[in-house]
């Protein structure tokens, strides 16, 4: 329609446009022609812009969904998308927004594309202004002024961005409330007075609005308070890297390890250790600022102030440690090879030895009992076996309370039950923990994801005849680092790994049940002693993981495997972890102590001299595994045996290359000596994805 009127127009005679004086009916109607013209044309214009912006709605459909989810989205729908939270307190405050539970990505996409971006760690201050000037309303918007002390109902009429502070003014009806003190409405306008009417933006919680209008105010206020909370170090400041990214640098690892915190992935003694040194640091940064403020602000050169300069730089020093050990866990990477592997030792607790009083307690745990069910505990289990002057009894309700009330040689007993337990059971003195019943009786049940279950360090402990559960954890269900454990007739429900056995700890696991983990049920060390008899070992990805390390100080742990069953798991039902360049070594010994092996007469089985050829289509090296001739789980047990006495001969010929090359000799000249450290018979293995053995070349 548009494209005809214009064509009208453009048709028109040139007599029409000349500018003459015409009759008065002509010059009328010529006027009223030209008026319907200019209406059909403006008509037409607006129908034709309706339909280019429907075009590009259709076609920036996807632009539109995605910036609505953004802290910056579009909000031409009507209503707020942020959640209401009721305030708890006597006092009836309107709702505020809830804007606590912002996920990662949230959070992280807010700083990195909008607060912070690339800013140095001197810029910061003035990003984080330029950021509120665009999303923040600068007034008309009420809040909940929150303190340690009181929270107030204010509002707004005017913002300092650089400064991060709000002018406000009280609301009325007043609404207050206090914790252990009484405030006036004339005491806070003095408070308002004294602070001339400023507050800061951190203590602020926007009330909620459901037009959707202060939205943004409620998110850039939560960004702002959780940045200056959690991510900001005053320290940051002196940060000599200052010509670096700081949000790559600060902002990410720091967001990441609070969220890893949050979500239990972290374990306890670690989040404490970092809580700790955070505020050690800030302490120390202040102690350190304070003397420096004073150095400067002094004119003289006494001797006083050399010592007070000798005293700073010994305080930079220490600033210096404690910010990096605190970079090394906010380092996802350096997290746990690093810092976890330091924290391990600190987590476990000093063994207690014998009680001072010379008695031994034995620990019940029950969370409830009858007349009858303590009758059958004193006959069938207190009286046999603790009837002596040197035991007495001691009540608990929970496992947890238990163990750490225990010194050298106390007995935990317990009862029938279901426990939920929120922490790790830490047994460093030579104990026994015994279930009193039938093992699906006893259930002990770990709550939170964080650390370990049981962590043991006693040099005999022994766990029998319970059930443990855990969930959704980031680390084992069980860890002997050190000592002797037996474990017999116990379930063990795991989601990571199982039971680590360390380097030069001892296990003896006989009778139990080990499933569900996602990793190995069993994972040995080096040099550690691991005896399962009798277990099952099933739907884990790998039944039971041997390490063996490129160093040939590293011993083959000494592993007895009888009558167990394995059985349904993801991968093999034995692997062996090895160094890649292990056969080169071989090849390299066995050359050196050719000449040596002809006078002593030492004759090598072929089991030893024979290396496992690779499965077709498999190279070895890194990544690469490496399968028997058979899968068959009547052969397994001979596999096994082979490869691992295989293996230790290596091991101690690399061993005694070392001690000739340093000029000393070893005692035992039989590499076939190892033999009797290994002992794999029995054993049956069913439907494991990848077979009854392989091994696994890094």
């Amino acid at each position: 329609m548009s494209e005809e009127v214009v064509g009208e127009i453009l048709e028109l005679p040139q007599s029409q446009h000349e500018h003459k004086q015409m009759p008065g009916e002509e010059e009328e109607a010529m006027a009223q022609a030209t008026e319907i013209s200019i209406e059909s044309l403006e008509e037409g214009n607006v129908q034709f812009q309706d339909e280019v912006s429907a075009v590009k709605q259709v076609l920036f459909l996807d632009q539109d969904d995605d910036s609505s989810n953004s802290d910056y989205g579009s909000h031409d729908k009507p209503g707020t998308v942020l959640q209401r939270l009721v305030p708890d307190g006597n006092v009836l405050f309107p709702d505020i927004f809830q804007t606590n539970q912002l996920l990662f990505y949230e959070r992280f996409k807010a700083y990195q594309d909008y607060m912070l971006g690339d800013c140095r760690t001197s810029e910061v201050k003035d990003f984080t202004a330029e950021y509120l000037e665009k999303v923040l309303e600068p007034s008309g918007w009420q809040a909940v002024w929150r303190t340690e002390v009181f929270e107030v109902l204010i509002e707004v009429v005017d913002v300092e961005y650089l400064v991060l502070k709000a002018a406000v003014e009280l609301v009325t009806p007043f609404l207050c409330e206090t914790k252990g003190c009484e405030l006036t409405e004339e005491s806070m306008k003095d408070l308002l007075e004294a602070k001339e009417h400023k507050v800061p933006l951190q203590e602020l919680y926007v009330v909620y609005d459901e037009s959707g209008e202060f939205d943004q105010t409620a998110l850039a206020v939560e960004h702002v308070r959780f940045f200056y909370k959690h991510i900001w170090r005053s320290w940051d400041e002196e940060d000599e890297d200052d010509d670096f990214d700081y949000f790559v640098r600060c902002v990410e690892p720091r967001l990441r390890l609070y969220y890893d915190i949050l979500e239990d992935r972290v374990p306890s003694g670690l989040v404490a250790e970092y809580r700790s040194l955070v505020s050690q640091c800030e302490e120390k940064y202040k102690e350190f600022m304070s003397l420096r403020n004073c150095i400067s602000n002094s004119d003289s050169e006494s001797e006083l102030d050399n010592v007070s300069m000798v005293e700073g730089l010994k305080m930079y020093d220490d600033l210096e440690s404690l910010k990096r050990k605190l970079k090394i866990i906010e380092n996802p990477l350096l997290r746990y090879v690093l810092g976890y592997q330091v924290n391990s030792g600190l987590q476990s607790n000093r063994a207690k030895g014998p009680r001072p009083t010379g008695e031994r307690m034995v620990h019940v745990v029950s969370s409830s009992m009858t007349v009858s069910q303590l009758q059958t505990l004193m006959r069938d289990k207190l009286c046999p076996d603790f009837s002596g002057e040197e035991f007495e009894l001691q009540f608990h309700s929970d496992p947890l309370a238990a163990v750490n009330a225990c010194y050298e040689g106390d007995v935990v007993v317990i009862c029938p039950g279901h426990y939920s337990v929120n922490g790790s059971f830490s047994i460093p003195d030579s104990i026994e923990l015994e279930g009193f019943g039938l093992t699906d009786e006893v259930v002990i049940e770990k709550l939170g994801k964080g650390d370990i279950f049981l962590d043991l360090t006693g040099a005999n402990v022994k766990v029998s005849n319970l059930k443990f559960v855990q969930h959704d954890a980031v680390e084992g269900i069980l860890c002997v680092r050190q000592g002797k454990t037996v474990m017999e007739n116990c379930v063990l429900q795991c989601e990571t790994t199982g039971v680590t056995v360390r380097t030069s700890a001892e296990l003896f696991m006989n009778i139990c049940d080990l499933y569900g983990a996602k990793g190995a049920g069993v994972e040995i060390y080096p040099g550690s002693t691991c005896s399962l008899v009798g277990n099952g070992i099933h739907h884990c990805k790998e039944g039971i993981l041997i390490k063996d390390f490129t160093d040939e100080f590293y011993t083959m742990p000494k592993i007895t495997m009888m009558n167990n069953v394995i059985h349904n798991n993801e991968g093999y039902g034995v692997i062996l972890v090895k160094p890649a360049d292990l056969p080169r070594m071989k090849k390299t010994t066995e050359e050196d102590f050719q000449d040596e092996s002809k006078e002593n007469g030492g004759q090598k089985k072929e089991a030893d001299e024979e290396e496992v050829p690779p499965a077709e289509g498999c190279v070895e090296g890194n990544n690469q595994f490496r399968e028997p001739h058979t899968q068959e789980h009547t052969e397994g047990n001979d596999v096994i045996t082979n490869e691992l006495v295989a293996t230790s001969s290596k091991k101690s010929q690399l061993q005694k290359k070392k001690m000739i090359e340093l000029g000393l000799t070893m005692a035992d000249d039989d590499l076939m000596s190892q033999e009797m450290f290994v002992s794999i018979n029995g054993n049956h293995f069913k439907r494991n994805g990848k077979g009854s053995f392989g091994t696994f070349f890094y």
